[in-house]
């Protein structure tokens, strides 16, 4: 409901709507308390976690640190910069943002006073029998409101908790175009190394074949010469065949890894740099710093904008109580004008056509059938419901990190013993292979040899990018990836605090 007076009032007039304005501002919505986080003070313990070090000033800190900075591969660099700009998930997370700030501007525009002007005209024929005349008459009437005013006094707080209703919302999607952010940054990251990933298997798929493919030819040549048996040579099809399907597959896998990239960029790939993507046939081991600092556990609750998407949600959940309870209670409407009046047109801006008016109205809520508390209670649900959400995200943001760091150990371990697995394969196979060619053993033993060390070397490709995501994600978790160069300490609190203008 809106209220409206005439500027044009005499000072002791307004005297009044100035003491209602004194009073207007207070809210009725509760207390707002950050709920306690549902988590241990400190990260996990244990065989799967790195023994945390102390931590000196001198620390850097996880989220503060850019990805250009984290990244170190200057392909990977320039791809994350073109998602960024093209990708529609990012752009409709920033054009999301842009529409709450409009709709804060609304209804911020509430607390202030409507100015504007108006201009009508009347006519209007009485009969006869209802004219003071006793004869029917035409009466006309126009009329100038030189300013018109409407201003709700918000004695209660209504406007100005849906006004924090506002902001919340605002403030929750902002945080949440920079969560899509961070996830874009990781996801490219992810979507870059599984296709080197994927191209340096198919290279080690070609050369596996390669060598079955000598392999067959070889005991085609023994079969021939009869020092080799039908079942001998039917063992090397079979290896060369497999060899051929992985390689097919791999292809394949490839090709759509580039598909979900390009997907990502939103935007083909230009010659130059599906050339570049082309020649990366090898998964890199050092193109994400491996040293990450954990921090405390409530240290998540400023790096992640998730939590503080989540909490910006349970804020305005707790302004709508305030606009809910304000609703119980009286809504005054004050409407005036002032301008001019005449019965013609040529004599509005006559000597003494001057006219105003002045229409106070309070309206009391007496009956509306239980709505008004039922919607009340909704506003307490819905607050009890983003409280939950808001401890969920603490939780999953605490069993991100916590992966994370069970990661980082427990895959080094892995990916050490896996190494020396395939240095003992491949040890054995060129055994194998002697010992074929020296008569000792039948060629069952070097397909064997070499389909083990085949495999092998497959695992470890696998467990190197299993390593390198994990160490993404665990950037990402601790809330990195929200700018693109390292800034310094505290600026990620600071960044939560900005206003929508």
């Amino acid at each position: 409901m809106k209220t409206s007076f005439a500027f044009t009032r005499p000072a002791r007039t307004l005297a009044p709507l100035a003491l209602a304005a004194a009073l207007a501002g207070c809210s009725m919505a509760p207390k707002y308390d950050r709920p306690a986080a549902p988590i241990d003070t400190a990260y996990p313990l244990g065989a799967a976690y790195v023994e945390p070090a102390a931590a000196t000033p001198d620390d850097a800190i996880t989220a503060e640190i850019g990805w250009r900075d984290f990244f170190r591969d200057p392909l990977l660099q320039q791809l994350i910069g073109i998602s960024l700009e093209n990708n529609r998930d990012m752009r409709k997370a920033a054009l999301n943002v842009e529409a709450a700030q409009a709709l804060y501007r609304i209804q911020r525009a509430e607390m202030l006073p409507n100015l504007g002007v108006s201009a009508r005209g009347a006519s209007e024929r009485v009969p006869a029998d209802l004219s003071t005349t006793g004869q029917s008459d035409v009466l006309r009437r126009y009329d100038v409101a030189g300013v018109t005013a409407a201003w709700e006094l918000d004695l209660w707080g209504r406007i100005r908790s849906l006004n924090d209703r506002a902001l919340a919302s605002y403030l929750a999607l902002d945080e949440t175009r920079i969560a899509t952010q961070m996830s874009l940054v990781s996801e490219v990251a992810s979507a870059y190394l599984t296709l080197r990933a994927d191209q340096e298997l198919l290279r080690l798929t070609s050369d596996t074949l390669a060598t079955q493919k000598r392999s067959y030819d070889l005991t085609t040549q023994l079969v021939e010469a009869g020092n080799s048996t039908q079942l001998d040579l039917r063992r090397a099809e079979i290896a060369l065949r497999t060899a051929e399907a992985n390689r097919a597959a791999y292809t394949r896998q490839a090709a759509k890894d580039r598909n979900a990239l390009v997907l990502l960029l939103g935007q083909p790939l230009t010659p130059e740099l599906s050339r570049q993507l082309d020649e990366a046939v090898a998964l890199p081991d050092d193109i994400v710093p491996t040293d990450l600092p954990s921090g405390l556990p409530s240290e998540l609750l400023a790096r992640r904008p998730d939590i503080r998407a989540a909490e910006q949600m349970l804020i305005g959940a707790n302004a709508n109580i305030g606009a809910a309870r304000a609703a119980f209670f009286p809504t005054i409407s004050l409407t005036g004008s002032a301008g001019t009046a005449s019965a013609s047109l040529d004599g509005l801006f006559d000597s003494g056509s001057r006219a105003w008016s002045f229409l106070p109205q309070i309206t009391l809520p007496i009956f509306r059938g239980g709505a008004l508390r039922a919607n009340l209670d909704v506003a307490h649900v819905q607050k009890r419901i983003e409280i939950a959400n808001y401890e969920k995200s603490i939780q999953a943001a605490f069993a991100e990190v916590a992966d994370g760091l069970a990661g980082k150990r427990t895959l080094d371990e892995q990916i050490r013993a896996e190494q020396l697995l395939v240095a003992a394969s491949q040890k054995a196979y060129e055994l194998a292979e002697q010992r074929f060619q020296e008569g000792v053993d039948d060629n069952l033993t070097v397909l064997d040899a070499q389909r083990t060390h085949y495999g092998t070397q497959q695992t470890l490709v696998r467990t190197r990018l299993t390593r390198l995501n994990n160490l993404i994600h665990l950037y990402k978790a601790l809330g990195g990836g929200w700018t693109e160069h390292t800034v310094q300490s505290g600026a990620t609190a600071q960044q939560s605090a900005r206003s929508p203008g």
